[in-house]
């Protein structure tokens, strides 16, 4: 596929299908007009000069290519026929196998973005089926690639785990930035002080990670190695089994990712 395509967004009135929607709109991967999108209640006042339906067929049929973009348990509601287009799947847990034969097509993809592709900083691991040729894949990485940082997968056990990692978004950042925020209020620290400073140093760390590209282990032995503060920190919560907490909660995120698409 080259050039401009005809996309479709069944869920485009969502977050995340409207997020990839301005994506495609903003790339120029396709014109406004040749952007369908669909919602089920009220019509979104947004994407004005695109197609609004709630009819998921009448989209697809006017699409080459389609995003499926809604919650796995509403995906039975939507029985639309391919006809061998491309599909993406975003939803978390449903299999290629199941995508290819309820939506009669071979030509499959099946995707992880999170929320932050609200702010095109999104990380989205994909994997196609076999159907899927080079220029399909070109397509899927200016799509994803529009939303953040975008790698192919060889095989639906990484897409399953990292559906329970990064496809948590900022889940996991916010746990600990909550968890960090209240001892500092409980030390006495006004609230909004506390939120800016573990804020701030949240994200200026996701920066300062980006741009060095640094192994997040060394700069953990760096610290250690200085015997300071911050030292003094990271061996109390380790000792308190900060390692194994997250480890615990990544498997059990890992498990729920599978247990949705052995239900479906």
């Amino acid at each position: 596929m080259s050039g401009k395509a005809r996309i479709g967004i069944i869920g485009g009135a969502g977050w995340l299908g409207g997020s990839i929607a301005e994506a495609i709109l903003r790339t120029g991967l396709a014109d406004p007009d040749d952007l369908t999108l669909s919602y089920r209640r009220s019509r979104p006042d947004r994407f004005a000069a695109s197609h609004w339906t709630t009819d998921n067929q009448l989209l697809a049929d006017r699409s080459d290519v389609v995003i499926l973009s809604v919650r796995p348990e509403d995906w039975a509601s939507v029985p639309v026929m391919l006809e061998r287009k491309l599909l993406i799947s975003v939803m978390a847990g449903i299999r290629i196998s199941a995508l290819i034969e309820r939506h009669a097509t071979e030509r499959v993809v099946r995707a992880l973005p999170n929320a932050a592709a609200e702010v095109s900083c999104s990380y989205t691991p994909w994997m196609a089926s076999a159907g899927v040729d080079t220029d399909d894949r070109s397509l899927v990485r200016k799509i994803f690639g529009a939303c953040g940082v975008e790698d192919e997968v060889g095989i639906e056990t990484q897409i399953d785990y990292l559906t329970g990692m990064s496809g948590t978004g900022p889940a996991f950042p916010a746990l600990l930035a909550a968890a960090m925020m209240k001892h500092a209020i409980s030390q006495g620290l006004p609230g909004e002080i506390a939120r800016r400073a573990v804020l701030t140093m949240l994200t200026g760390t996701g920066r300062l990670l980006e741009r060095q590209q640094d192994d997040p282990a060394e700069i953990v032995n760096r610290f250690l190695e200085y015997r300071g503060v911050t030292a003094a920190g990271i061996e109390e919560m380790r000792a308190s089994g900060f390692d194994d907490a997250v480890s615990n909660g990544l498997s059990a995120a890992f498990k729920k990712s599978v247990s949705m698409g052995d239900a479906s």
